[in-house]
This record gives structure tokens, sequence and C-alpha cells, in this order.
């Protein structure tokens, strides 16, 4: 068996660890139940879970068995780390659809099948039904509420409030965790390291009710290297579903991270051989573009598999060196050809309003077919739909197809 400690450090995944002596030896002499939380509050995961799936799908080959908790229960309640505000709450048709959804994407990154195979459980089906006299007797009694108001995920939140409502919040993780432990073994809780303060919550718990094999482990959230979440765009969340997110404005993303954010991607977000990964993240100036096309490749082709991944790839070199087809470059079938070229940039989501479209005109950003657009009130006709399209692009890396 593979020593997945080793690869998950290598990697750079590892943060903090709750008895860091104990799980490198169990990880050493046996195949380790572990189990990872995703809360349901939208229809895809995005790209903030990836790290989630990577880790967990390196676990898997290491012979180690996933448990991916979805949170039908908390998410009702919703989790209050790295929030300012109380999330919105969601009804069970809702989380049911989203669980569902989430299924077809797990299924990219592990095997439920073999002796490791991976299960899929919901918290919903023992959080929803609870006795709160008895939870609160059980459960409650053995939480430290000085302990819990000094957790960071709560510190946060207190000048503006904090109801009771999220203050349960680590109380039902908590009990997952025991609930995963008595019903499949579950030794492991492993999360991103916002989850650290929760994932203490089910460890303690589950050793002050007397047992000793629980134990936590955080790794990296993706980040850059200023500290920044990766996987905002303009507009909105980086989606692994293919009709949030295109495979071409996903391939795209990863195609233009910083030069000092190729290292982290590389390893992180791949399964290229680490020797490979040092190659390329050692290439200095212009050459530093191939390692960012590797990244934008192989993740992509991790997400929407590689046929998407190739037509991403050769519209990007299309619009880049001019090789290639264009075909599947985002594009938007118009109406009428005598558009402003306003509102074709709202149409086309370059600007979410006609007066910051009319700003990034006078500031120089929009070029339509090459050329610069210095007219706000410029009307699109038959002469900019050379061979049928035109191409407007914004800076020097958003391009989008008018047809």
């Amino acid at each position: 068996m593979e020593n997945v400690f080793k690869v998950l450090e290598e990697r750079g995944f590892v943060e903090q660890l709750t008895h860091e002596a104990e799980i490198k030896e169990l990880f050493q002499k046996e195949s380790v139940p572990f189990y990872i939380g995703f809360d349901p509050t939208a229809d895809s995961l995005h790209i903030g879970h990836f790290i989630s799936l990577m880790v967990a799908s390196h676990m898997q080959r290491c012979g180690h068995k996933p448990i991916l908790l979805i949170g039908g229960g908390t998410a009702t309640i919703g989790d209050p780390s790295g929030k300012s505000d109380m999330r919105r709450m969601m009804s069970r048709e809702e989380i049911n659809h989203n669980v569902e959804c989430f299924k077809k994407q797990f299924a990219k990154f592990l095997s439920f099948e073999g002796e490791n195979a991976a299960i899929i459980v919901n918290n919903g089906d023992w959080l929803l039904n609870l006795n709160f006299i008895e939870f609160v007797r059980d459960i409650g009694s053995l939480f430290s509420v000085n302990k819990m108001l000094a957790a960071e995920c709560y510190k946060q939140r207190m000048e503006k409030g904090l109801t009771f409502f999220e203050l349960s919040y680590m109380l039902m993780q908590s009990y997952d965790f025991l609930t995963l432990h008595d019903k499949y073994g579950c030794k492991l809780q492993m999360g991103g390291n916002d989850q650290w303060s929760n994932i203490l919550g089910g460890v303690d718990l589950i050793r002050r009710i007397g047992h000793s094999d629980s134990y936590g482990f955080t790794f990296k959230l993706l980040t850059t290297k200023e500290g920044k979440k990766m996987g905002k765009t303009e507009k909105g969340a980086l989606w692994l579903d293919a009709t949030k997110t295109s495979p071409y404005e996903f391939y795209q993303y990863w195609r233009n991270i910083a030069d000092e954010d190729v290292r982290t991607v590389l390893c992180l977000l791949t399964f290229l051989p680490m020797e490979e990964v040092n190659r390329l993240s050692e290439l200095k100036d212009e050459h530093i573009n191939e390692a960012k096309k590797v990244a934008a490749y192989e993740i992509t082709k991790l997400i929407h598999g590689e046929e998407e991944a190739k037509k991403a790839e050769e519209a990007s070199n299309a619009l880049f060196n001019g090789q290639g087809s264009l075909e599947n470059m985002p594009s938007t079938q118009l109406e009428e050809k005598n558009i402003s070229i306003l509102d074709a940039m709202v149409k086309i989501g370059f600007a979410p309003s006609k007066g910051q479209a009319r700003t990034l005109i006078t500031q120089g950003g929009i070029s339509l077919n090459d050329e610069k657009v210095s007219d706000v009130n410029y009307i699109l006709s038959d002469s900019d739909f050379k061979d049928g399209f035109a191409i407007l692009k914004k800076g020097k890396k958003v391009f989008h197809k008018l047809i």
C-alpha cells in the first residue's frame, strides 16, 4: 500500500493534523475509512470542492475508503465558517435535487466498486428526525460553549450576531462523525483548513464518549500566492458543470493563471507525476506558458473529459496563435445584426449593465474584430460579420463570437 501521507505531503495538500504520529502510522498499516463533507447549496460542485475531490481520489488510490457525506441536514442551517451573514435556508426538495447532481460529478474522481469502494451518505437521514431534548442532553452536554465561541468560525460572527441556530452547526457536524464512526468504522474526518474547528469538535466528541480512534486532517484551500481564493470569475464561481461554466471558459481560467500559481495548480489539481510538475514549474519567462497550457488541458480533461479539453485547447490556440478552429469559442446567436455595442456586451456577459459596458469602452478595454472600439454609441452592421460572425474581445484574454 503506497503511503498516502507522503503523496499528499509532497504535493502540498497537508495543513493541520490532530494526532500526526498516529495518523502516519495508521496510513501505513491499514485501510482507513475517512469522510469528507459537502453541503449541497447549489446544483453543481464548484472549484472550491475540487481540492476535496482530489484528496479523496489520492486516498482511494492508496487503498483507503472514501465516505462522501452530503449535508442534506446541515444544509438546512448552513455552515457559518467564513460567512459574515446567515445563509439562506433551503427546502428539502432543493437539497435532494442538488444531491443527485453531486453524485454524477463524484463519479469522475472516485470508484464506487471494489474493495475500498466509495460510498455516499446523507446526514439528513439521521439529523432531520433528531429528538431535540435527547440530542442536547447526550451530545450538547459534552460541548463547552466558551470553547466553541473561541473558535475562529464563530469569533468572526460575534460582532454582527450569531444565532443559536448557527451555533448548533458544530454539534451537528461532530455528531455526523460519531454516526459514521459507529456505523462504518470511520476513523478520520478530512476537510479544508477552514473546517479545523468543526473537525476538532468531532474528534473530541468521539474521544469523550470513550473511543481513541478518531482523527482530524485538514488540507490546503485553493488560493493564489496572495492568499485569495481561486475560482472567482467575472460571472461568479467557476463551476464543474458544463452548463454553468463552459469547458472553454474553464480551460481559459487555468490558461491565464499567474506565473507564481502554476506550481500550486499542477500539484493540487492534476495527477501528473511530481517529476513532470517540477520540470514545468521551473520554466521561466515566456516558457511558463507551456506549463499553463499543460495545467489547463489536464484540469479540463479531469472535469469535462478528453474530447472537451481538446476542443477548448483548439479554440484557445485559434485565438492566441492563429492556429486551430474557432468552432468551440463561446458564442451567441444574435436575433439581429444591427445591435448596439453596449447591448451586445451586456447580452454576452462582458458587463452587467450598459453603464459598466460604456466604462469598459472608454477605458479602451473592448475590441471588435481586433479593432479597438472607441464609440460608445457604435451599432454593429453587416460589414462587422465577415464569414457570418464577429469577434468581440475584452482586455487581452476574453473572447466571444457573435453570430
